[in-house]
């Protein structure tokens, strides 16, 4: 027998894009938003998507009997971060913070065989409430589950080190039920980093489309933009230009590799509508290096001013100008996540869409390294296949 999960805020799906094909099924899931919901179905048509508020009585009962009747073994929950995230408002009054409740008392009433919950590094610094009081996180999970499970022996992992081209810090925690012999751990990290060059090295030069000038302008700075957006297409639809407004281009325009926009020269360092300097961190309108793994892809990855969101870029021939000053375009972010090119991408996507919930979502190929171990320890566990 396969085994089976419930996978919670499940977003569109992205976790578990490759748990099928390694024996793994998602039985059940649970989102609240109706198109993301949707997307799910398309993808998934044999899951049992419940579309609903998990803190709602009949969508929280709906989600266990679901889960005794088909028998789930384990549950894979990623409650939302945007109030915990560096990449947010770090708001610790977000009621997002505590949706991890729920899925705690869920999984008190199910109790499966095995849990896996992701989250930003920041979820073991967030308090909630309990018993009229706020605690930690972690403290928390203790005090509700340490009775019933065994808990992983690390919680902070890097996505770069189980084979992902990105440094995404995350807090995943194993949970494996204790009348079972064999704990489920992270697996062992890869020995090889792979890097930017090594994900997306090998795709040509790509222009962004300026917007807020006329195409003929556009023309005159980008004058092979035609030519290299033919030769994107014919890689994917989804390799298409990002949309910019002048004054970002033409600053990152002289920003080199790995280097941020604030550290030119006054006259291309990052300006307002008005002319006037914008001020932030440095690690904004900021391009990657192409020797590390990309940063931590985000919902704010349309963005050249947010975290560390533009393309690396080279240095055009005799010219203090590099390529590609734009940030990822989705086929690149895809890469980065390990989503592959062939994901059944809903004819209705938007790329707005698509963008968000990306950044919302779990490198694939890191949760498949996480489920091949599960697999090793549930057959030492007793499963049969």
């Amino acid at each position: 027998m396969k085994l089976q999960g419930l996978s919670l805020f499940s977003n569109v799906g992205i976790a578990e894009i490759f748990l099928e094909k390694i024996g793994v099924d998602i039985v059940l899931a649970n989102e609240i938003l109706k198109n993301r919901v949707k997307f799910y179905k398309e993808i998934y048509p044999k899951t049992d998507v419940i579309c609903g508020d998990i803190r709602k009585n009949n969508v929280f009962n709906e989600i266990i009997k679901k889960s005794k009747t088909n028998k789930i073994d384990f549950i894979l929950t990623t409650p939302p971060c945007q109030g915990m995230s560096t990449a947010g408002k770090k708001d610790k009054n977000d009621p997002r913070n505590n949706l991890i409740t729920y899925a705690i008392n869920l999984i008190k009433k199910i109790k499966p065989k095995y849990v896996f919950i992701e989250n930003v590094p920041q979820q073991l610094k967030t308090f909630v409430k309990y018993q009229n009081k706020k605690i930690l996180i972690p403290k928390y999970l203790k005090l509700c589950l340490q009775k019933y499970y065994n808990f992983s022996d690390n919680e902070i992992i890097n996505a770069a080190d189980y084979g992902i081209p990105q440094n995404r810090i995350r807090s995943i925690i194993l949970l494996t039920r204790k009348d079972l012999k064999y704990k489920w751990n992270p697996p062992n990290k890869k020995n090889e980093i792979i890097t930017l060059k090594n994900a997306i090295g090998d795709l040509p030069s790509l222009d962004p489309l300026i917007y807020d000038i006329s195409y003929n302008e556009h023309l005159k700075i980008f004058p092979n933009y035609e030519k290299k957006l033919t030769v994107a297409n014919s890689i994917s639809k989804w390799h298409s230009p990002p949309k910019h407004v002048y004054r970002q281009v033409i600053s990152m325009m002289h920003t080199p590799s790995g280097k941020s926009a604030f550290d030119n020269v006054k006259k291309y360092k990052p300006k307002k509508n008005d002319g006037s300097l914008v001020k932030g961190f440095r690690n904004t309108y900021k391009r990657q290096n192409w020797d590390k793994p990309g940063y931590t892809v985000t919902t704010y990855n349309r963005t050249i001013g947010s975290q560390e969101n533009v393309h690396p870029g080279r240095k055009t021939n005799g010219s203090d100008i590099y390529s590609d000053p734009r940030v990822f375009t989705v086929y690149e972010i895809m890469k980065l996540m390990t989503i592959p090119a062939n994901w059944k991408i809903p004819k209705w996507c938007s790329e707005n869409f698509l963008r968000t919930v990306i950044g919302e979502g779990i490198p694939p190929l890191l949760v498949k390294n996480f489920f091949i171990e599960l697999l090793k320890i549930d057959k030492l566990n007793g499963r049969k296949n």
